[in-house]
């Protein structure tokens, strides 16, 4: 893993989380630490380049895939991450929309609906049973992504981390896709502080 990556996440997460841990409740908070580890990422390829098959990220080690789990969350704290960032992600659309001739954007019934002329349509949705934001894309396929808190390590203190929608398979971000794709920059929203 790299740093550049964990500090990526580490951005997009620019507020707390409370999550209920064991007995506890646990503070994320970003991180700031350089030693951040990261998750790996290759750009997706794109739109203009031909190819069968587009560029994908590289798998995580077994070792790094044990330490990323999907985050402890109630149910109550899944709606608040899942709808903040759906939300935000559609103010981003929406004000690119704005300036650009071939971009729609729809969202209803929980679903977004992301038209780009040139690529196709993505669908972006929640899935409270699992605790996931799925998204359906023309280049890159189907994804589900489920909050993801990532420490430093055992020097890191135990209830810190920074947080982000994740694809555990490969473990690039939600964010890190629909920039590279879409060319639009969602910046995941700043996660509020939810109490168990």
């Amino acid at each position: 893993m790299t740093r550049s990556n964990i500090a990526r996440l580490g951005r997009s997460a620019s507020r707390g989380l409370r999550v209920n841990g064991h007995g506890g409740g646990a503070i994320v908070r970003p991180l700031v630490s350089p030693r951040t580890r990261v998750i790996s990422h290759r750009p997706v390829a794109s739109s203009s380049s031909f190819s069968t098959s587009s560029l994908r990220a590289l798998p995580l080690s077994p070792d790094v895939l044990n330490r990323v789990k999907p985050a402890v969350i109630t149910d109550a704290q899944y709606h608040e991450l899942s709808d903040e960032y759906l939300d935000n992600l559609l103010s981003k659309f929406e004000t690119a929309q704005d300036g650009r001739d071939d971009l729609d954007v729809e969202y209803s019934a929980g679903v977004m609906n992301i038209n780009i002329s040139a690529l196709g349509t993505y669908v972006i949705n929640k899935q409270p049973p699992n605790k996931q934001i799925w998204l359906s894309s023309p280049i890159s396929g189907p994804k589900r992504f489920d909050y993801v808190i990532v420490s430093d390590g055992q020097d890191q203190k135990e209830g810190t981390g920074t947080g982000g929608w994740v694809y555990l398979r490969d473990g690039t971000t939600l964010n890190e896709i629909l920039t590279g794709e879409t060319g639009v920059d969602p910046e995941e929203p700043p996660l509020g502080s939810v109490d168990a």
